[in-house]
């Protein structure tokens, strides 16, 4: 795509959907934090139900060192992975007491050296709670970018890079969440809604579904 169709692509996303939001249910920058870690290889549909009760009592890393890991593996046990991720959310939310005052830190290599916290999970918390331009690449983001030709890349840094050189300004910091969304509802993996997209025309999927 050239820069003007990747600015018509996003136009179009951002008036079907003028303030796109995580899907994940939060009610504070550490609660997100949790909930985007607890979210790897798991929907967010499951994870909203499984700190549905949990975040009505944990509201700050220290809640969560005195809940314990056997009872946040209570909480959590319906997630996959749940053994290692409780592991980790304790290991997190110690290091956030010890070494940031308790409070989740704003830029990536702090984030990143958290115990479970990737540079995907980064980048969702640096957009979501503090507005940062970042492209949290997903495997939604990662079809996306790749199926349509907007940021084509055969790994997901690639496609990360990509998209922080081609986003333009007024789409960098919903970019990630309108391509989330479309991949997840629309540009679907095993077969794609082409026919109800509304940005089909600008696409470079060659074997377009049709309705």
């Amino acid at each position: 795509m050239n820069r003007a169709q990747i600015f018509e692509f996003f136009r179009r996303l951002a008036e079907a959907d003028p303030a796109p939001q995580t899907e994940l249910a939060y009610g504070n920058t550490y609660q997100l934090l949790v909930a985007v870690t607890l979210s790897a290889q798991s929907t967010d549909v499951g994870v909203n139900k499984a700190t549905r009760a949990l975040f009505q009592t944990v509201h700050t890393p220290a809640d969560m060192v005195a809940l314990g890991e056997d009872g946040l593996k209570a909480h959590i046990k319906t997630i996959g992975l749940f053994n290692t991720k409780a592991k980790n959310v304790i290991a997190l939310s110690q290091a956030l007491i010890r070494d940031h005052g308790g409070e989740v830190p704003n830029n990536r290599d702090a984030l990143t050296a958290l115990p479970g916290v990737g540079r995907k999970t980064a980048n969702v918390v640096l957009n979501c709670a503090f507005g940062a331009e970042t492209f949290a690449v997903d495997t939604h983001i990662f079809r996306v970018g790749n199926r349509t030709g907007l940021a084509p890349g055969k790994t997901v840094v690639a496609v990360e890079r990509g998209l922080d050189k081609r986003v333009p300004a007024p789409f960098r910091v919903g970019a990630h969440h309108w391509l989330i969304l479309h991949g997840r509802y629309v540009c679907k993996a095993r077969k794609p809604e082409c026919w109800r997209c509304p940005v089909t025309d600008l696409c470079r999927f060659k074997d377009k579904v049709a309705g």
